[in-house]
């Protein structure tokens, strides 16, 4: 007859436990150089490749180095400026291209969806030049400032990531829920306000984090546009490895590490409360 359950379930196991055991090989080969890191933010060598002891110098040098402390302040506010634009942008076009059946809505999806897959080399070298044209030859030297130009490239980067991310969460939304609060005379900012925008909050929250993930982790065309007393945090560490990595890179990068998680906690923590369920369907959902 049939082989009982139990049996067959004994004889998957070895199968079961090799599967256990690639996956968590896996996860161990991409998380060892993060762990590696935090490592070698608590060296008390010159170098970060030479240990020298357990000790805590290395994150009260950064601290004190005027260049890594002003580097880490251009990244948190290009990353939140870019954030709050990308959001802001990308919720409403989101919104718009969801509830839109007209031809234009498909030409800005297929802009949109462009920008993503576009190499970010070929972006800087386009923006780069048109930079230099607004703010030179047409005169608006609000172009000339190194953290607005950062602004506007992080936003241009992240816009289509929270734009899809809002779309594909109103696009599994009833408009019915909509149209109902527009036959009990809802204004439509009302409408927006009270009713779409609360369906589209795990959405708005997961694509404002990739935003600023996104904004913090740019290195290519930030170099790009970067002008002196405007440097981010990834481009002086990439200009860094000219001289060779300190540790204080490393306890710079581990709070960094720890900053993008406590905003994943946080988010993880709002959608929670208001009874949206965790980051994880968020994401997968969107």
């Amino acid at each position: 007859g049939l082989m009982p359950a139990a049996v067959r379930r004994t004889r998957r196991d070895p199968v079961d436990a090799l599967f256990w055991l690639l996956g968590l090989s896996v996860f161990a080969f991409l998380f060892a150089p993060i762990l590696v890191i935090v490592v070698h933010s608590f060296n008390e060598g010159r170098l970060l490749a030479s240990w020298d002891g357990f000790g805590l110098s290395a994150y009260s040098k950064a601290v004190h180095d005027p260049t890594i402390r002003g580097s880490v302040q251009v990244s948190l506010m290009s990353g939140v400026l870019a954030t709050v634009v990308a959001t802001a942008l990308g919720t409403v076009g989101g919104v718009a291209l969801a509830r839109s059946r007209s031809r234009w809505a498909l030409v800005l999806t297929a802009l949109l969806a462009i920008t993503l897959v576009t190499p970010e080399i070929v972006d800087a070298v386009s923006i780069l030049p048109w930079f230099v044209t607004l703010g030179t030859d047409a005169h608006l030297t609000l172009f000339n400032n190194g953290l607005v130009r950062l602004v506007v490239v992080h936003t241009s980067v992240a816009l289509a990531t929270v734009t899809f991310m809002v779309r594909a969460r109103m696009s599994g939304m009833d408009p019915a829920i909509e149209e109902a609060a527009a036959d009990l005379y809802a204004a439509p900012w009302n409408r927006f306000r009270q009713v779409t925008l609360p369906m589209a909050r795990p959405s708005i929250l997961a694509g404002a984090l990739m935003a600023f993930t996104l904004s913090l982790d740019n290195t290519v065309v930030s170099s790009f546009v970067s002008l002196p007393g405007s440097t981010s945090w990834p481009v002086h560490l990439f200009g860094s490895l000219r001289t060779g990595l300190r540790p204080e890179v490393a306890a710079v990068s581990t709070a960094m590490l720890l900053l993008t998680l406590g905003s994943l906690v946080l988010v993880a923590i709002v959608l929670r409360r208001g009874g949206e369920g965790d980051l994880a369907s968020t994401l997968a959902a969107s």
